[in-house]
């Protein structure tokens, strides 16, 4: 989905989220406290089912506004699949809706419905469900029933997953929100255009700091490192004259500007820029921050670049403690910090240790990334050159295979990644053909 469409379809979303909400508070009293069941049927590729089918137990939330009836054969009706789609399940979800919980909203619709007898519900578009059993109906291979019970947004699992979200797409107002998920997708000049049209109408100093660095993300991510500086010094100038000298705030500047210093392999700049953010994070927070991990993990990275390989190593395993005492076990951010310290010990040689800890960072990702995660093919990456080394080449092959297999869906067919594990792909199997002749 491209950035005009987003942009156009949220006012869209927004004003049909806040009429089910207005309804919702109009009904609340019919509900009388009362748990009900509703239905929804549907068709779903093989592969989206026997996905489905693994989520047992887990979250589901549907990408639409999700209609639903009381009516049992109604549902079912939408779930019947023509016997000529072999390719496709039919799905009668069955709702466990319990009206006493906080969730998002839900409202009957009855008005100018074509079965005037059908009692719809709609619910908005982020509702949560837990999947319970999934059943085969009778003796129909094509045709389950799988049982989804509304989620409350005060469920452990729901809330570790919502602050994930929150940690991606960030705080601020609707606007900069719009713009941190532009930045998400990588549509980089539609989301410049938001920030400079952003920029050029608030007063606010603390806001244009705001914008400041986030056109300096997007300059950083076209490639363009001079302009991205320049952004974030904006930024930075601002903040210094409006904050206090130990604010957050200048951590996170100094931060931006050391990772640009980083690509730009100015490596003593980039560690003054990231010293002095850790210099504020270590005055200003606990000593268990996830901000403090976080700067010791890029000090790690400079000090990676430049080989100083036992320095990288001390600040990456630092960054590791703080992650490992305050996150649950199967955080992205602790495969992050596995594949570093693997990246290091595979710098050294030191092979063994190398694939353990990539192996680990790889169980993270397999347990909570999408199957054809950009990470994912990192790590197996990864792992594939570690096995390459250590001369085990049948390895080698396989994680390098898949690797290969995510970026062919992720990357255009042209991209360097694609052609250097190719050409390695080819090299390491010819290595394996010499060995067997």
């Amino acid at each position: 989905m491209d950035g005009d469409t987003i942009i156009n379809m949220s006012f869209f979303i927004r004003d049909l989220h806040q009429q089910i909400q207005q309804l919702h508070q109009q009904q609340i009293h019919n509900y009388h406290d009362k748990p009900f069941t509703a239905y929804h049927g549907q068709f779903l590729f093989k592969n989206d089912f026997e996905k489905l089918q693994k989520k047992e137990g887990g979250l589901i939330s549907f990408n639409k506004f999700l209609s639903s009836t009381m009516d049992r054969e109604h549902g079912l009706m939408y779930a019947y699949s023509p016997s000529e789609n072999v390719g496709m399940v039919g799905i009668l979800f069955v709702l466990s809706i319990d009206p006493r919980i906080k969730s998002p909203p839900f409202a009957f619709l009855q008005n100018d419905r074509y079965f005037k007898e059908e009692k719809e519900i709609l619910f908005s578009m982020h509702t949560v469900f837990r999947v319970g059993a999934i059943k085969q109906m009778g003796n129909n291979s094509q045709l389950y029933q799988a049982e989804l019970e509304l989620t409350s947004d005060d469920d452990q699992q729901l809330r570790l997953l919502t602050n994930r979200i929150r940690e991606d797409i960030g705080d601020g107002t609707g606007w900069q929100k719009l713009g941190n998920l532009l930045l998400k997708i990588g549509q980089f000049n539609k989301a410049e255009e938001l920030y400079n049209v952003l920029l050029e109408q608030t007063f606010d100093e603390n806001e244009k700091a705001i914008y400041y660095n986030q056109l300096g993300l997007i300059s950083w991510n076209q490639g363009d490192c001079e302009k991205a500086i320049w952004y974030y010094k904006q930024g930075l100038e601002i903040w210094q004259r409006t904050l206090a000298s130990n604010h957050p705030d200048l951590a996170t500047s100094y931060n931006n500007i050391a990772g640009v210093y980083n690509k730009m392999g100015e490596y003593p700049k980039a560690l003054s820029s990231h010293e002095k953010a850790l210099k504020i994070r270590q005055e200003t927070l606990s000593s268990n921050h996830l901000d403090i991990a976080t700067s010791y993990n890029n000090i790690g990275g400079v000090y990676h670049s430049m080989g100083e390989y036992s320095k990288a190593l001390s600040f990456y395993e630092k960054s590791l403690e703080i992650r490992q005492k305050t996150l649950p076990s199967n955080h992205p951010d602790l495969a992050t910090s596995y594949n570093n310290i693997g990246g290091v010990y595979h710098n050294t040689k030191e092979y063994s240790k190398a694939l353990s800890f990539y192996e680990k960072a790889l169980e993270i990702q397999q347990n909570t990334l999408p199957e054809n995660h950009l990470d994912l093919a990192t790590s197996n990456s990864n792992i594939g050159a570690t096995y390459n080394n250590m001369g085990e080449y049948s390895k080698a092959l396989l994680y390098y295979e898949r690797a290969l297999k995510i970026w062919r869906v992720v990357l255009s067919p042209t991209h360097p990644y694609i052609k250097n594990l190719k050409e390695t792909f080819e090299h390491v199997r010819q290595r394996i053909i010499k060995h067997v002749s």
